[in-house]
């Protein structure tokens, strides 16, 4: 594997963590926002005792994901920054106001029904515009020569394979998110909440699959290349989506325990994840070269060996410290929050 190829699987190792993991800290700002009328079931209150933990731990994997691309491909960091210029603009104004409604929410508890509004609207909006990005390296909406990028804007906002990515990318948060509640609401002993994300999981998981069928039909249509690349792991697809059947069975699986509900949403989270993952790389490979089409590719950008051997073996060390800090931060916050629910609603 070249210097190159070991760089831009970094950097799409970062893509990946933070789009799973915002998806669902997104989506569930959502829920919180669509149950907050219906008390008896808890749902939002389990929606929101999830916000903002993961909202710290997320915003980790932003700061690596740009410091790697700006250490990694400088040669790309212009046309990368002309591609980001119209969906980060408004992703930095929507992040801000969510960021400081979650600061304020917990300080002022007038604010925290404000908050749970806020959350829920850009927890919907933020996910599609970070994933109309990729659209826009691989359609070549950035012309121009180097140094001189320009993004064009008529052919983005009349392009249908953008608005497919769009409904994927909100489709996706959603049911995501709707599975992870599902397995939060469960360990906390809250069968109503539980029932409520189980459906929704059920209800999002085809529309998420339709809309990955959409992407796959624009996608034919516009850009060929690398529907191309991708029909070449044609196999691959067929493993991801043994995996999406997989998460979509476990929710109907029987699970005797004291209230014998139906369901393993555990599973479901790991195949679904294991799913997003073979989808991601089968895309990342039909991708390659290009970095942004047809202009930037990841040896064009790319920078000089000796810098690249020194930041990649930080990073490797860094992994190495971080991912078993984030595996026991998540194993206690999962246990954490699951007591304190419990005692919040005894003392209730």
């Amino acid at each position: 594997m070249s210097d190159a190829l070991l760089a831009i699987t970094l950097v799409w190792g970062f893509i990946f963590l933070y789009a799973i993991m915002a998806s669902m800290d997104f989506g569930a700002g959502f829920w919180a926002m669509t149950y907050i009328k219906k008390e008896e079931t808890n749902a939002t209150k389990i929606a929101n005792s999830y916000l903002s933990p993961t909202w710290e731990v997320t915003n980790t994997f932003v700061v690596g994901l740009v410091i790697a691309i700006y250490s990694l491909f400088p040669g790309a960091v212009f046309p990368i920054g002309v591609a980001l210029i119209v969906p980060a603009s408004l992703i930095l104004v929507l992040l801000c106001i969510r960021s400081a409604f979650l600061v304020f929410s917990h300080s002022v508890d007038k604010y925290e029904k404000a908050l749970t509004y806020i959350s829920g609207l850009t927890g919907l909006i933020i996910p599609g515009l970070l994933i109309s990005v990729l659209p826009i390296t691989h359609l070549g909406f950035v012309e121009g020569v180097r140094g001189n990028e320009e993004l064009n804007l008529s052919r983005l906002f009349t392009s249908p394979n953008e608005y497919a990515f769009v409904g994927f990318g909100i489709m996706s948060t959603l049911f995501l998110s709707s599975l992870l509640l599902s397995d939060y609401s469960k360990q906390a002993d809250e069968m109503k909440a539980y029932k409520i994300y189980r459906r929704d999981a059920m209800i999002t998981g085809p529309l998420m699959l339709a809309m990955a069928l959409l992407v796959m039909l624009t996608l034919k249509n516009e850009a060929y290349w690398i529907y191309e690349g991708m029909m070449r792991n044609s196999a691959l697809l067929l493993v991801s989506l043994v995996f999406f059947i997989i998460s979509g069975v476990a929710l109907y699986l029987p699970y005797f325990s004291k209230r014998e509900v139906k369901g393993m949403p555990r599973l479901a989270v790991i195949a679904i994840i294991i799913q997003y993952l073979i989808g991601s790389y089968v895309y990342g490979i039909a991708h390659l070269p290009y970095i942004i089409y047809p202009n930037v590719t990841i040896l064009s950008g790319f920078t000089d060996p000796t810098s690249f051997r020194a930041v990649f073996a930080t990073y490797i060390v860094g992994f190495a410290i971080l991912v078993p800090g984030f595996y026991y931060f998540w194993s206690i916050f999962m246990k954490d929050q699951r007591r304190k629910f419990k005692r919040r609603q005894m003392s209730n």
